[in-house]
């Protein structure tokens, strides 16, 4: 009884002073079993505050050179444990997704007047979408008797309708975008900030300077051409709105 009584205290001792081993060396057939991590890969753990490349991977700890030139240090079985991002998957596929979204005012949505649309009309890249579904929509309400002297009845086009429009032959047109996966305009749900609406696209390009760069030259053309559409992105006031407003009222 007093041997294994002290087996017993030994091998808990023995349990104590190695536990990160022995959960490293189980947390390491595990990762490398399930194909879950490799050196090389680009993870993201933010409980770490880990974002880089793995450079090494052994029975305690992963090391993980971020993009910043620091080096973080993880706990094997942590990977296990916690949740971590790993970017490989995006890299073997070729392309890395966009999904950025930018907030309209509500209050700009209006039918398309015959101004509007003539004025659409001249847009190059949504030229033949005006024409044919303004002849749907003429051919729609002829069929169905409907009373043009009032814009609510009958089918017509929207100004934010035909900007969804513009903004999606727009990314279908950047050669820098797959077109082979999803690229899509679509609206979320209405807000107190306004309508969001989403860009979801694939681009081609990966690396990352170049990929903040192409996604700020879409969104810097669709900023520019929102007014064009008598659209107004929505934003909270500012102090040189309520001086605006303050002169406006002085005058």
């Amino acid at each position: 009884m007093y041997l294994l009584g002290g087996l017993g205290a030994l091998s808990a001792v023995l349990m104590l002073i190695f536990k990160d081993t022995l959960l490293g060396f189980v947390a390491s057939i595990q990762l490398s079993s399930n194909d879950m991590l490799r050196p090389g890969d680009w993870i993201t753990m933010s409980k770490f505050g880990a974002d880089g490349v793995v450079k090494d991977i052994n029975l305690t700890t992963v090391k993980i050179e971020n993009f910043d030139n620091t080096i973080t240090t993880i706990p094997t079985y942590s990977l296990i444990s916690d949740a971590f991002q790993n970017w490989r998957g995006m890299e073997e596929s070729g392309v890395r997704r966009i999904k950025r979204s930018i907030s309209i005012d509500m209050h700009s949505v209006n039918f398309c007047t015959p101004e509007m649309l003539a004025k659409f009309n001249n847009i190059h890249l949504i030229h033949e979408y005006i024409v044919a579904k303004q002849a749907e929509l003429e051919a729609y309400n002829k069929t169905n008797n409907i009373n043009d002297s009032i814009m609510v009845n009958g089918r017509r086009q929207t100004n934010l309708g035909v900007f969804r429009m513009y903004v999606q032959s727009y990314l279908s047109n950047n050669s820098s975008l797959s077109n082979d996966d999803t690229l899509i305009v679509r609206q979320l749900q209405p807000t107190e900030k306004g309508l969001p609406i989403e860009i979801y696209a694939f681009s081609k390009v990966l690396e990352f300077e170049a990929y903040e760069d192409l996604i700020a030259d879409i969104f810097d053309h669709i900023l520019a051409v929102i007014p064009q559409f008598e659209l107004q992105i929505f934003q909270n006031p500012t102090s040189i709105d309520y001086k605006l407003k303050g002169n406006i009222v002085n005058s």
